[in-house]
Order: structure tokens, then sequence, then C-alpha cells
């Protein structure tokens, strides 16, 4: 029989699906980490068109185009203000430079991220301060920041990892008491929410990537700063332009931080797509949870799944944890099935961060997760027979029954197309 997952999970041809002829792995089709031609051809004529438009225009430097797509991001973000800039890093060093953040000043991260939350703290000039995350969220643990404090802590920077914010209630009773400046690092969170707020909305900042594998991927690097502020805001748009405002005139040193128009068309095409590939994904998420649950692999203790704590979980990524990592890791990979690991090591055990004098063991929860931590395949393309083979494989390697996902839909709607190194980046 079929899992018993809500109705809404599956299509009436679903529900009538036959089981699956035994093939040898040899045989199977890829089953892909993401697969971003899927995405491009079920919207291609959209794309496309807004590309042209831009092209037609000649208008590639911020612009309408620039201006549409900041504002229809913030409005998603629930904030009054976006500032499109060209990448998720880009988005977080211009608002550590925005506040002014430099040599002498200390701002408190997770250590356990992708490299460029921590490395444009040290960019400006900075000490990153880690502290140890949540063992359910892979998020910072708000319980241990206090204790990491000092009189040089100038911000504090959260990381919603993976798809799930960070716990933000905690966090602003910290920074209130101390006076400091959040900046949320959203990269991986957009249309996330904690306690009824989307990410990028509670903090001073909330730094956003729209790297092409990313909920809300752009056709190359992007990013944008949301805030509520609206001289921070303005902070931004002259940081952004090397400080220039008007032109010629320079009262502050920024950079070269713009969002090109090409970009900020085709991320303005795929945002009115966002809710329903969160949703699929979500779907997808509920799948897998359901056939690790029936055949009791959490209650054993062979695999963690994700577990929503704050609110909505926009599953950029699905990351289980296991002690059987590697070996399950090469299990899927027999499969043809494409895995990741976010993130093989802590930030405070990079050999460029060895100054900060850190060592092996200082922070146990984070290097467990690195250890342990496995991402399966999540997209909203992902055609509910490979996400079966995927819960099906992971369920016989560890020797449970995987009759019940065996039963796939009769015919495969694979939409093909595989993303080639998908986990080599991040923002």
């Amino acid at each position: 029989m079929l899992l018993d997952l809500k109705t809404s999970d599956w299509t009436a041809a679903d529900r009538t699906a036959t089981p699956a002829p035994e093939v040898g792995a040899a045989n199977l089709r890829p089953v892909p980490l993401s697969d971003l031609r899927a995405q491009y051809r079920s919207i291609k004529h959209a794309i496309d068109a807004a590309v042209l438009e831009v092209l037609e225009s000649q208008e590639f430097i911020l612009g309408p185009k620039v201006a549409a797509c900041e504002a229809a991001v913030a409005e998603y973000s629930g904030c009054p203000y976006g500032v499109g800039v060209s990448s998720g890093t880009d988005a977080l060093l211009i608002a550590l430079m925005a506040e002014n953040i430099g040599p002498g000043d200390e701002v408190i991260t997770t250590p356990y991220s992708f490299f460029a939350t921590a490395g444009c703290i040290s960019r400006v000039g900075a000490t990153p301060v880690f502290v140890d995350i949540q063992p359910d969220t892979f998020n910072i643990d708000p319980a241990r920041i206090e204790g990491a404090l000092t009189p040089r802590t100038r911000a504090i920077l959260p990381v919603h990892l993976f798809g799930q914010m960070a716990d933000m209630t905690a966090i602003m009773d910290i920074a209130d008491r101390h006076g400091l400046v959040v900046i949320e690092d959203a990269a991986q969170a957009i249309g996330a929410e904690h306690a009824g707020r989307r990410a990028g909305s509670i903090g001073h900042y909330g730094c956003f990537s729209f790297f092409p594998a990313k909920n809300l991927g752009a056709a190359g690097d992007a990013g944008m700063v949301v805030t509520n502020d609206p001289d921070r805001a303005e902070r931004l748009r002259v940081l952004r332009s090397h400080g220039s405002r008007p032109k010629y005139v320079h009262h502050m040193i920024g950079g070269n931080f713009r969002l090109d128009a090409i970009q900020a068309a085709i991320l303005l095409v795929k945002l009115r797509h966002l809710e329903e590939w969160t949703a699929a994904r979500q779907r997808i998420a509920r799948t897998y949870d359901a056939a690790f649950a029936q055949a009791g692999l959490p209650q054993r203790g062979s695999i963690t799944v994700p577990r929503a704590t704050s609110g909505r979980h926009v599953f950029n990524q699905y990351v289980v944890r296991t002690p059987d990592r590697d070996e399950l890791r090469a299990a899927l990979a027999d499969a043809q099935i494409q895995t990741a690991v976010y993130y093989p090591a802590g930030l405070h055990e990079q050999a460029c961060f060895r100054d900060l004098g850190y060592r092996a063991g200082t922070f146990p929860v984070a290097e467990a997760a690195a250890r342990e931590s496995l991402a399966l395949p999540v997209f909203a393309e992902l055609p509910l027979q490979d996400s079966g083979r995927v819960a099906s494989t992971v369920l016989r390697f560890y020797g449970a029954d995987d009759s019940a996902v065996r039963a796939v839909p009769p015919k495969d709607r694979s939409a093909g197309g595989i993303l080639t190194h998908s986990s080599d980046f991040d923002t």
C-alpha cells in the first residue's frame, strides 16, 4: 500500500500507481540534486521574453527592472525597502559596510554555514566570533550568544540555514538589550517565517542570495538586501555605486555591487512562481518524512530528519543527519542519486581562520553536523517517482521495508537534465 500521506500530496494518477519493476542501478536514470533545466523549460517563454525586453531597452544597469524587482522582493519579504546587489556575498558585505563595522569590531555568527558568512566579516576587517548551533535546526543557538559578547561586539549575524529561520525572537531580545545590529543571512531562506514574519524582515538587514540553485535563483550571481529603515536603505544604495551620490561626488567609499537589469527581469518572472515551488518542496519533504517515520528510522536513531521549529520551512535543502553519512551517500551514488554535504567542516576549522584560536572540539554540535549531514534531492520539478526512489534507497540501506514507496506513478514525469556541480558553490 502507499504511504499514508495527505491527499494533496498525490495526484489522482499517483494514487492508482503500480509497483515499479526491479532494474539494475546501472540502467536507472540519474536523480539530480537539483535540475535547473526543468525549471527553465517550464517558464521558458516568459523568461525569454523578459530578457529580450531588457535587450531591446538597452537599460542594463539599475533602471526600471531593478526597481521593480526590489519592490517585489521587499513586499514578498514583508519589508518596505529592497536594494538589489550583485550577489548574496555582496549583500552581507554591504550591510556590514553600511554599519561601519571594521577593524577592532566583533560580529557574533555561526561556525556552520557557507564561507561567505564569516568571510565577509573578515573582509571588512572585523573579527568573526563563533557560537555553536542547535542540533535540531542547524542554526545558531541563542542561549550561547550572550556568553560570547564582549565590549567589542557590534553585531549578530544569524544564518537561516537550509530554509528555516533561526530563533529571531531570542536573538532580537539579546540585540536590543545590548544595542547590537542584527544582519540576517537569509541566503537560503526567502519566504521562510518565524513567528509569522518573513526571513529578512526582523533584523536591521536581511540578505538574500539569488544564486541559480536557490529557491529563487537568477541566471548567474545576484542578491538583495531588505530593510525596514529608510536611512539604511539609502546608505545601501549609495554604497553599491562606489559611495557616489550625486554622480562623481563621494562622501563614502563603496563598491560596484549593483544588480543588473537582466537578472532583475528573470527574478521578476520567477518570483511569480515561488509560492508554488515552495509548496512542491514542502510536499517532497513530507514524502521523505513519512517514509522514514513509517520505517521507524528516526526512532531507532538511524536518521534525524529536518524539524520545523520556528514556523515556515522552505527547504532550500532537505538535510538529514546520520552517523552513517558517508556509507549512505555511497549507497545513494550507486543508485544514481546525487547528494551533497553542507558543510564538510566548520568555519572555525578552516585554515584561513586558524589565527582566531579555535580548535577541534570547540563547537561540538557544529562539528557533529559536519560529520553527519547529508542533503537529499529536493526541488520543485522532482518527479514523485524519483523522490520515492530516494526514500526507497535509504530504507533499503538500513534494511527497512521499502514496499510502500516502490509504488510509483505509471508514467515517468521526469523533466530530465542535471545541474552539474550544484553543490560546488552557495551564494
